[in-house]
């Protein structure tokens, strides 16, 4: 039986902590469009590894402070 894979991600909550900067600035920083951050946001869209790294870096985070991942059977 094959196992669903789900990432999750804080990155609202990070952009709230971070003087409730805006979906577009975060955007701006690491080079994709508000579009993207929204999708990735509401786990409509999986980032790359680079912009995953990305993102986590705009926060100094660990990828895993940002990222997380749940396996279901």
């Amino acid at each position: 039986m094959a196992q669903t894979l789900t990432i999750t991600n804080s990155i609202r909550r990070l952009r709230f902590d971070a003087d409730e900067m805006t979906q577009k600035a975060l955007a701006d920083r690491v080079g994709v469009t508000r579009q993207t951050i929204v999708a990735i946001e509401n786990a409509k869209y999986y980032p790359t590894l680079e912009l995953a790294f990305l993102i986590a870096r705009v926060f100094d985070k660990e990828i895993s402070d940002v990222f997380s991942i749940e396996m279901k059977d």
